[in-house]
């Protein structure tokens, strides 16, 4: 009898044990890249990953809903101002971890430690060098050029890429100048803002535009592809890396942090801190053309490599989302819809 109790007791604990090594990540990303790397993990760690993959708005409001109940160890979105908002709707525990603290820098990061960058992506702009001179294209003030009207494709001004890059405009710039220059791009659309960033990109191909904003990866996916109707619109096609104000190209992040009432804090640490090391950054920049946020990191992806070596803006990725409202109320006003 002493026996069978015994087993039972530790079937049950090892049945404990087995739930309790998985970790639940909501996630926006949406790239098949990141399928290889929470498989890494899984194989370094032993931990099983879960995944919900929606729209980051989508996964914030999911979160509010739930509450306490929520599954969600993990919440990865792509840009700082809703990573920012998940901060202040109360979604994101404090993570107290030498490593993201020593990994990342504080730029990228949150100053309390609410959430982290994991990789950057630059805003730069697309344009057709027969149209527009790559010189024009270094400056953020070409969009809203006089000399650009009816000439400039770009997505919603209501996406976190745009808002993002409007708040680091005034941020670095005042918020009459940020203003000015929104209501100039608005202006200048060749066609109703539409599409994500690779229609904007396949636009200035097709002639449609001349000129227009895109997260890097976009186009460097467009580069490291081997289908013919890609490779003719890179022949076409063309980046240059703007300055602002004189501090550089606009810089975001994909990050993320602890959920508040993570059910599996231990697994969501072990996950968090993994997506620091060497090895995961590898996945974000061969994976999907993101540039690490970990310095040092060695990618052997040449495409990447070929244009890591720019300006970067330094202003800190929590002061962009702290304006995420102030951003969107002035896209609003301009009509950059």
């Amino acid at each position: 009898m002493i026996k069978i109790v015994f087993s039972f007791l530790c079937f049950a604990l090892l049945q404990v044990t087995a739930q309790a090594a998985e970790v639940n990540v909501y996630s926006s990303r949406h790239y098949a890249s990141d399928d290889d790397l929470y498989a890494a993990f899984t194989q370094v760690t032993g931990i099983k990953v879960n995944r919900i993959e929606a729209k980051d708005e989508e996964l914030v409001e999911r979160l509010r809903a739930e509450g306490k109940r929520s599954p969600a160890d993990v919440l990865i979105l792509a840009d700082a101002a809703r990573l920012q908002a998940a901060q202040d709707a109360g979604l994101l525990a404090r993570v107290d971890s030498t490593i993201l603290q020593t990994r990342i820098p504080a730029q990228f990061r949150e100053q309390n430690q609410h959430w982290f960058g994991f990789s950057v992506r630059a805003r730069v702009i697309a344009y057709d060098p027969y149209l527009v001179s790559e010189e024009q294209a270094k400056h953020y003030e070409t969009l809203a050029a006089s000399s650009m009207k009816g000439r400039v494709c770009v997505r919603s001004g209501a996406h976190p890429y745009n808002l993002s890059l409007l708040s680091a405009m005034i941020v670095n710039e005042g918020e009459a100048k940020a203003t000015a220059w929104a209501k100039g791009v608005a202006d200048n659309v060749a066609r109703k803002p539409k599409g994500g960033d690779t229609d904007q990109i396949r636009a200035i191909a097709a002639g449609d535009c001349a000129i227009g904003l895109t997260n890097t990866y976009y186009y460097l996916r467009l580069v490291n592809s081997d289908k013919p109707e890609d490779e003719k619109v890179v022949d076409r096609v063309k980046i240059a890396f703007p300055d602002m104000g004189g501090k550089g190209t606009h810089v975001n992040i994909s990050g993320g942090g602890m959920v508040t009432y993570a059910p599996h804090p231990t697994e969501a640490l072990k996950l968090l801190e993994f997506l620091a090391t060497d090895e995961a950054q590898g996945y974000f920049a061969d994976g999907n053309n993101e540039f690490p946020v970990v310095a040092g990191v060695k990618v052997s992806n040449d495409a990447l490599n070929g244009v890591a070596s720019f300006k970067a803006d330094t202003l800190n990725a929590g002061a962009i989302g702290a304006l995420r409202n102030t951003a969107a109320q002035i896209m609003d006003k301009v009509g950059w819809k």
